[in-house]
Order: structure tokens, then C-alpha cells, then sequence
């Protein structure tokens, strides 16, 4: 590619060449990968792991929110990170999102992830949560907007706990799973 646009310079920006000899090289095809997914069996247990907790197993039903909503909306990190809970429509069950660029987007949630955000909403901590973070929908343990980091965490340990590999799967191998059960 960079030999056939040298040349191209060559002979028409500059008129150095008279011909282009590169013009009809072909380039290499590659191989496009197939994204990595979880199953629908490896997807339930995933979502198997979290629920079957001690019930007194802290962040336990934050957790599980976390993972149906990877499952089942197909977001990103970010988006899941700084999603507040005014961007949430109950009524319309669904709900808005800043992506990539900037971008607007909206959601719609099935039973599933209305149902598990409802029931953190119960148990999310209401008093000594950070003034700029009082709108974020998942809080650390400290009372502040969730990290990244934290939600990596969460989704690794998670995944162990399901017995599947964390070295194939990741919080965006979530993403490539909703978007692949949704098609399928």
C-alpha cells in the first residue's frame, strides 16, 4: 500500500514518472477474524455465577445488573461507566447512552435488564454519596461513580467464578456476545 501510493505521487502530484510501476501490484489478502463470544450456555452461566452468591455476598446485585446489562444491550465500558439514572425511561424501558464520538444512542431494555436494574436500585446506597456522583447509576463501595477498572475487575472475577477462561473474554467480548445472541 505504501509502495502503490509512493508512485502514485511520483507520477501524477510531482510527474517524476511517466508510468506508475506499481499500479497493478495486488495487495495481500488477510484473513478477517471471527470475534470471540461467549455461548448462550456460557452467557447463562455467567449470569448463574453472580445470582447463586451468598445472599449476603456484597455488590452482589450490582454485579449482576453490570453483567445483564453487557449481556443483553451490547455496551461499551465507557457507556456502562457514565450511565446515569436519568438517562433510564421506565416507562419506556429503555435508555440513553454517550458512545463513541460523542454519539447519542438509545437502548432498549428487555425484562431481564429493567428487572435487574430495579432491584439495585433497591439496594444502591442512597446517603454519603459524592455530590458530583449522586446521578451515577453504579457506585464503588466508596459512594462514587464506578471505574472502569473496578468494572474489569468485576466482570474477570466473574467470569472465573463461571469457570471460563479470562484470558479469552473480556468486558468487550461481552459486547461482540450481545450483538452475536442478539443476530443468532
Amino acid at each position: 500500500a505504501s509502495l502503490k501510493t509512493f508512485f502514485h505521487y511520483l507520477t501524477t502530484k510531482t510527474n517524476w514518472l511517466e508510468i506508475n510501476p506499481a499500479q497493478n501490484l495486488e495487495s495481500p489478502k488477510l484473513d478477517k477474524r471471527v470475534p470471540k463470544y461467549l455461548s448462550l450456555d456460557d452467557s447463562k452461566k455467567l449470569l448463574n455465577a453472580v445470582s447463586n452468591k451468598d445472599e449476603n455476598a456484597r455488590n452482589k446485585v450490582r454485579d449482576y445488573a453490570i453483567i445483564t446489562l453487557f449481556l443483553n444491550c451490547g455496551m461499551r465500558l465507557s457507556e456502562l461507566v457514565n450511565l446515569n439514572i436519568k438517562d433510564i425511561s421506565f416507562e419506556d424501558e429503555k435508555l440513553n447512552v454517550i458512545g463513541k464520538g460523542n454519539k447519542e444512542r438509545t437502548i432498549y431494555l428487555n425484562k431481564a435488564c429493567m428487572d435487574a436494574i430495579q432491584a439495585y436500585l433497591k439496594v444502591r446506597p442512597k446517603e454519603r454519596i459524592k455530590p458530583s456522583d449522586m446521578d451515577a447509576l453504579f457506585l464503588s463501595e466508596r459512594n462514587e461513580r464506578i471505574r472502569q477498572r473496578t468494572v474489569q475487575y468485576i466482570v474477570k472475577r466473574e467470569l472465573r467464578n463461571a469457570g471460563l477462561d479470562t484470558q479469552k473474554y473480556s468486558t468487550h467480548k461481552l459486547r461482540h456476545t450481545a450483538a452475536t445472541l442478539m443476530y443468532k
